[in-house]
C-alpha cells in the first residue's frame, strides 16, 4: 500500500518526512490554500539541489482548474512525476497536457484525477478519465475544490468498478491506519494524508506519520 504525504513546503520538514518509509510527496499549487507553495523560487531552488534525498518518492503537484502553461511549469520548476487534478477538468483537458507532453521536449508527469465524494457521486464519471489517469483519489465533496479533512462513507466505493487504482483520502488520522490496512477494496492503492497529520498547515508532525506508517506499512 502506497502513502502520499500531502501539503509540503518547508524544507526543513520536507527532509525529516522524506526519512520515512511513504511513496508520495505532495504540493499544492492553488493559492487559495493555506498550505500552498507560494511564488518564490527558495522551494524549487532547494528541491533541485536535494533531489537525491527523494529516492523513489514521487513529488506530486496538486492543482485545481490551473492554466495549462502553469502546470508546464511547475513540473519542470518542481521536478513533479506526478500531476493531481482537484477541481473540475474535464477528459479533454487531460488529454491536452498528455498530447503536449507526447510532441514535447519538456519534463512530463502522470495524472491523477481527483473526484469530491458524496451519497450523490455517480463513479460511472471515473469512466471518462480510465487510460488518461494512472490514479484516481477519492476525497470528502465539500463546499469549494480541496480537502475538507473531513472522511465520507467509505461504504460507497463498493459502487467503484472501475480498473484504476486509487489513493482515499479524507479525514484520515493516525487512527485510521489499521482500519484502512485492512480496506477490502480491489482498486485501492494508498491513502493521502494531510491535516490531521499536522502541528499547523503546511507542517507535519513527525511523531504523528510514524504512529501512522507502523501500523498501515506492516
Amino acid at each position: 500500500m502506497k502513502i502520499k504525504v500531502c501539503g509540503m513546503r518547508d524544507p526543513k520538514n520536507i527532509e525529516a518526512v522524506l526519512q520515512l518509509p511513504i511513496d508520495y510527496m505532495g504540493f499544492i499549487f492553488s493559492a487559495q490554500s493555506p498550505r500552498f507553495v507560494g511564488k518564490g523560487k527558495s522551494l524549487p531552488k532547494w528541491i533541485e539541489a536535494n533531489q537525491e534525498k527523494f529516492g523513489d518518492i514521487k513529488k506530486v503537484g496538486v492543482f485545481v482548474n490551473a492554466e495549462i502553461d502553469e502546470i508546464l511549469n511547475a513540473v519542470h520548476d518542481y521536478q513533479l512525476d506526478f500531476v493531481q487534478l482537484h477541481g473540475s477538468e474535464r477528459p479533454e483537458y487531460c488529454r491536452e497536457l498528455l498530447s503536449f507532453w507526447e510532441v514535447s521536449s519538456m519534463r512530463e508527469a502522470k495524472l491523477i484525477k481527483a473526484f469530491s465524494i458524496d451519497g450523490n457521486f455517480d463513479f460511472r464519471r471515473t469512466n471518462d478519465y480510465s487510460g488518461l489517469c494512472s490514479l484516481f483519489l477519492f476525497d470528502t465533496k465539500g463546499s469549494a475544490p480541496g480537502g475538507t479533512g473531513e472522511q465520507f462513507n467509505w461504504k460507497l466505493l463498493d459502487l467503484y468498478q472501475g480498473t484504476t487504482p486509487f489513493l482515499l483520502a479524507g479525514g484520515i488520522g493516525p487512527e485510521s491506519a489499521d482500519e484502512l490496512r485492512r480496506f477490502p477494496h480491489q482498486q485501492f492503492s494508498g491513502v493521502d494524508l494531510n491535516s490531521r497529520f499536522e502541528i499547523e498547515p503546511g507542517l507535519k508532525s513527525i511523531e504523528k506519520l510514524k504512529a501512522f506508517v507502523t501500523i498501515f506499512k506492516v
